[in-house]
């Protein structure tokens, strides 16, 4: 996968106005370029060389890792995947800008509504946009691995981004490709189904992988992953492929309809012990889409629903999959951030040092940052 490489970025002419969030990784900022506001991940490099060579014995490895993420942002181009703005490489830290998405994270929206959970028909929109978002991966040959509420971003226009390739890798095999044969209806009839789409609008616990080099088998064997999220196939390592990431979905999924995993233990070892041996306790009257995620949390990789199969799923009965993006008015428009905007003002007096902030949280960390952990 080769790109050409992303602009360079100056940190000290960039505005830093905020930070928007940490993960196993590094601290993403919300920073000003003086032409546009940018998301900036940026990653402490002692972290990175202190766990590469207490793993591997080589300072390479970790690099690796940042550079394939770097790569797979610079090559993407989807509606609802980021796109790689610029690139920033200090003595201290090495950095992404990405498009900044102002709606939050699809798990904060959800925890603000009243039930703590999302309607059917919410679901189904944002459900359509991560399928259409990880079909586009999977086509590139690009296991996602890490898909859950947290990395779900919403931009401007309601629209989803999946964020964070962190823990993303390629197989040497895609999926099989799937013609679809929609025609496109007159604008009345478009105008219809968008509307019927939506009937009411509505108001880490990571596992990282060793080596993001291309899998020559076809499989990937890493033990990698968010642990209330990964497919049992990752917890036995039998070796995994872009089925995984549907299994991943059904955790989702479930999430949206009932607040909280469906597989959550006290511990670790217990929630994995439940992935492995317990189904989801799918409370409630049969329903179409109780039925997809029952068929996306099928512990056999060989026998759950892959992308054909949840497409035309009942659950989606009359998507038409080539309107979804098109839709003007999604389950929620993000308005005018006020907090982010006196966030700016503090900021612009007394200026946010973003190489002192990420070298204080990860400079002399052993961990792998927030929640992370690497095995059993």
């Amino acid at each position: 996968m080769s790109a050409p490489p992303p602009p360079s970025l100056d940190l000290r002419r960039l505005r830093v106005v905020a930070s928007l969030g940490r993960g196993a990784k590094g601290i993403v900022f919300l920073v000003d370029t003086g032409a546009e506001t940018l998301a900036l991940k940026a990653i402490s490099r002692s972290s990175i060389e202190k766990k590469s060579i207490l793993s591997n014995g080589s300072s390479d490895a970790g690099y690796r890792r940042i550079w394939f993420e770097r790569d797979v942002l610079s090559a993407l181009d989807h509606p609802l995947l980021p796109k790689l703005r610029g690139s920033i490489s200090t003595d201290r830290i090495v950095g992404f800008a990405m498009d900044f998405c102002s709606g939050g994270d699809l798990s904060s929206l959800r925890r603000r509504q009243k039930e703590k959970t999302f309607s059917d028909d919410v679901i189904r929109f944002y459900a359509a946009e991560l399928v259409l978002a990880l079909d586009h991966l999977h086509k590139q040959g690009i296991v996602y691995r890490d898909l859950k509420p947290e990395n779900v971003m919403i931009q401007a226009n309601g629209h989803l981004m999946l964020v964070d390739f962190d823990l993303s890798t390629r197989l040497s095999s895609k999926p099989p490709s799937k013609k679809t044969n929609h025609k496109k209806p007159p604008p009345k009839q478009r105008r219809l189904f968008l509307a019927r789409l939506l009937c009411k609008n509505s108001n880490s616990n990571n596992i990282s992988p060793s080596d993001p080099d291309l899998e020559g088998s076809g499989k990937s064997n890493s033990f990698v992953g968010t642990e209330d999220y990964v497919a049992p196939e990752i917890i036995k390592a039998d070796g995994h492929d872009f089925s995984a990431d549907w299994w991943s979905l059904g955790v989702a999924l479930y999430e949206m309809v009932y607040g909280r995993t469906p597989f959550r233990g006290v511990n670790r070892k217990e929630t994995f012990y439940r992935i492995l041996t317990m189904d989801p306790d799918l409370v409630g009257e049969p329903s179409p889409l109780r039925g997809l995620i029952r068929a996306l949390l099928e512990k056999d990789p060989r026998r759950r629903v892959s992308c054909g199969g949840i497409m035309g799923h009942e659950f989606f009965r009359g998507v038409d999959w080539e309107l979804v993006l098109e839709m003007d008015r999604p389950p929620f428009i993000p308005g005018v951030d006020r907090e982010l905007e006196k966030l700016g003002d503090v900021a612009g007096s007394g200026g946010i040092d973003v190489e002192g902030v990420v070298q204080s949280v990860f400079g002399g960390s052993d961990v792998d940052g927030k929640d992370g952990f690497s095995g059993f």
